[in-house]
Formats: C-alpha cells, structure tokens, sequence
C-alpha cells in the first residue's frame, strides 16, 4: 500500500497551469483532418473558429495499413519526422494497423492481413524515423481488447508488440515508444499491468491513455499510478505516461464513447513533467464510428472521418 500512496501522491501534485497554450514543443500536423478541411472550406461557418482550436493545435498523425501504399509508408514517415525536426518541434505519430484490429467495439475494424504483414508495415514506419525523434503511440485499443481473440491471436498480438518495441529501440533510437493501455474507466489498472509487461513496455518509454476517450486528467493520472504500482511490485520498475486530453475538457460518461453529446476540447498539448506528457493523439472532429454493436454512435459519420459539426460541438462543450 505504501508504494501505491507515494506514487499517487507524486503524480497528484502535478496540475494544469490555469492558462495554458499550445506548446511549440510538438509539431502541428499540416496533414491532420481539421486542416484540410479548413483548407478546403476557408469560407465555411465555423472554418475559423476549427483552425483557431483545433487544426493549429499540434496533433497525431495516425498511420494505417490504409493511409498509403506500403511502399510509400517509409518515404512518408521520413518526410514528416525530417519537416517537423526543420521546425524544431517533435512530431506525434500512432501506429495503428494490428491484425484484428478493434475486435470489440468494431466500428474501426481491419489492420494488416496476417503477423507477417504487420512486421513488415511495423519496420517500414520504424525505418521511416531512422534517427530523428518521435513519440510513437503504439496501437490504441490492442492490449485492452484482448480478451476479444482467441488464445492464439493473443500470443501473436503479443509477440508482435514485442517486435515492434524491439524495432525501434535498436533502429529508431530517438523515438519515445508508448503502448496504449486503454483508459480509466475500462480493465482494471492490474490487468493492464499485466499486458503492458507481456508486450514488452519494459524496453518502450511508456504507456498511453485515453486515447479517443473522455476521462479527466485526473482521472487518467490516478489510473496510471495504479498500472505503475503494480508494474512496481511486480516487475521492478514504473513507467512514463501519455494522457490524451483532445477531448477530456468535460470528463467522460462512462459506456458513451462513440461521438457523445457534450464533450469539449481538453488541455493543450504540454509537457507536465518529465513522465507525464498530455497530448491530443485522437484528432478533434473525427468520427467515432458511424455504428457500433454496443454503442450508439450518435448519427456520427464513419469512423475517421472528419466533421465540421463534431468539431464544433467540441469547441463549444455542446
């Protein structure tokens, strides 16, 4: 109990400065979706206020099995890592493109065909950084979610963390790795423990939480000193932490996660500490999901796709 208390109590006394502003330490992506909508739509309602706060914000760029052919994804990433180390700033990517991906909520499913097409995907996007640094978010809902695959495709998910984190230690050392490890109010923080150790965060810089979802700072913060307790007790060690804060600025309702009413914009990204970074991974106004099995989608467009609406309904907390 003892080392629960001191590990909270040492991620308790960080707070949020009461005005914060975007840091000029992370890279505002020119490809994210608000951007080019903006550009698309500079005369649109709402055009100006979606570039004010959110497309010159900085952001994740998100990279898929579908994003861009295979043999374009190294030049991609090498283009991005060199445009944001030219504008001295460190860009935010996520890795997103395990087999069987969402294999829960569904409304994202897909990912790379079988293991050998992800270690192939997974070594192009590590070659692409090579030497420029980069925090690398590696694939939001995949270690919570798997209790949804069989006992192989577990092992397998597994393995392939494992490769990925391994990558790029040795080939993209200035990358700092974080696996996600879903959010507050979803497996219990033991759990993830567990699965963040199987997968090898031992050798990564940290985990992510949050990502696309709505809890608190607070909340996030406190769920990470319980994984961080037990990694601890179990294993030895405690790890630095990601929040995703792009949509936490009214906290979450717990079971409404896809395009929910009423959610705002959170903090800026910012450096909280030396462990503790908030920053916008989902990108504000893409969809959710058009549907779900176990979720009411809210009339939302497909997930991924950028909304004007959904932007400005985050804008304003409405």
């Amino acid at each position: 109990m003892l080392k629960l208390t001191v590990v909270v109590a040492s991620l308790a006394v960080l707070s949020l400065p009461s005005v914060a502003r975007a840091s000029d330490t992370f890279y505002i992506n020119p490809e994210s979706t608000a951007a080019q909508w903006v550009r698309q739509h500079p005369d649109a309602p709402g055009s100006a206020d979606i570039f004010a706060a959110i497309a010159n914000v900085p952001s994740a760029l998100w990279l898929t099995g579908s994003s861009q052919a295979i043999d374009q994804l190294a030049p991609r990433v090498s283009r991005y890592v060199a445009a944001a180390a030219s504008a001295h700033a460190t860009p935010i990517l996520v890795a997103y493109n395990l087999p069987h991906r969402d294999c829960s909520g569904g409304a994202s499913a897909g990912g790379a065909a079988d293991a050998t097409a992800y270690r192939s995907w997974i070594d192009h996007v590590i070659n692409g950084v090579g030497g420029k640094p980069a925090v690398i978010i590696l694939e939001p809902d995949a270690l919570p979610d798997l209790q949804c695959l069989s006992p192989a495709n577990r092992d397998e998910r597994l393995a392939l963390f494992n490769y990925a984190v391994s990558g790029f230690k040795t080939r993209a050392p200035q990358a700092n790795v974080y696996l996600d490890a879903g959010n507050a109010g979803w497996k219990p923080a033991a759990l993830m423990a567990g699965a963040l150790n199987a997968a090898g965060v031992k050798d990564a810089r940290g985990f992510a939480l949050n990502i696309a979802n709505f809890y608190t700072l607070d909340q996030s913060r406190n769920y990470a000193a319980l994984i961080n307790s037990t990694l601890s007790a179990d294993h030895g060690y405690t790890k630095a932490v990601v929040v995703d804060t792009s949509r936490n600025g009214n906290g979450a309702r717990p079971g409404d996660w896809c395009n929910p009413p009423g959610r705002k914009l959170g903090p800026l990204p910012q450096s909280l500490s030396a462990d503790l970074l908030a920053l916008w991974i989902k990108l504000p106004g893409n969809s959710d999901g058009a549907s779900s099995p176990k979720a009411d989608c809210h009339g939302g467009p497909a997930a991924g796709t950028f909304s004007a609406a959904l932007a400005v309904r985050l804008i304003k907390g409405d």
